[in-house]
């Protein structure tokens, strides 16, 4: 299994012959390596359903006949604009043809915001997704606060790879992942959700530094495009 990081929470899984991808924020995010007009893949997952998430999830599934997976509200919606989907919810799994997906909490929102007609659409409960295939799991915590069962998450999962966001205002910033980190007790932990925009920047490097260092807790930071063989 590989799995490459792509600026933002953008996670590209290549399993199987198949390509599932996490969050596709592609043309607005200006970390992102991808081209868009190259990208195929057979599955979307989504977190939530905020702008830097849901991204270019509707050109991308349409152009690739793509199953988008999502918390029921979301998938819903997406049904809505032509899309093939498969809703699920917080607590859920099942198995697909390309893995298993689970959906677990995450404290955070889940909106569409049009700026235009100044109209915000509920897309549900916000989730973080554990992925599993080839006997590998990866959990991807989406964008979430700190929050106590994230230690239930790591005792009921053997986690090969933890992507966590560490960008703070709107999600955990460094000291709470560091925690989390702890909790998940992962083979590996990413960094994510940083640097993208001004208020979410950080130095993902001493985030590596500290887990190592203080926590004996191995953490590697994926730049855009660099990716890992699991």
């Amino acid at each position: 299994m590989k799995v490459s990081f792509h600026g933002h929470a953008v996670v590209l899984i290549e399993t199987e012959g198949k390509k599932v991808i996490i969050d596709p924020f592609i043309k607005g995010n200006s970390l992102c390596d991808l081209r868009f007009d190259e990208i195929t893949v057979d599955a979307i997952l989504l977190t939530h359903g905020h702008g830097d998430h849901l991204g270019d999830t509707i050109e991308l599934a349409k152009k690739n006949k793509a199953l988008v997976v999502a918390p029921n509200e979301l998938a819903v919606y997406l049904s809505w604009q032509g899309l093939k989907t498969h809703p699920m919810h917080i607590g859920g799994s099942r198995q697909f043809e390309f893995g298993k997906v689970k959906f677990t909490q995450a404290f955070h929102g889940s909106s569409i915001i049009n700026d235009d007609t100044k109209e915000i659409t509920y897309t549900g409960m916000p989730s973080g997704i554990l992925f599993t295939n080839e006997g590998k799991t990866i959990y991807h915590a989406g964008d979430t606060a700190l929050f106590s069962d994230l230690k239930l998450i790591g005792e009921l999962n053997n986690i090969d790879v933890a992507f966590l966001p560490i960008g703070d205002n709107y999600t955990m910033g460094p000291e709470d992942a560091i925690l989390a980190a702890r909790w998940l007790n992962a083979d590996l932990v990413v960094p994510i959700h940083f640097d993208t925009f001004p208020v979410i920047k950080q130095d993902a490097q001493m985030f590596i530094n500290t887990l190592s260092e203080k926590e004996n807790i191995k953490g590697k930071l994926l730049h855009p495009g660099e990716s890992i063989e699991l």
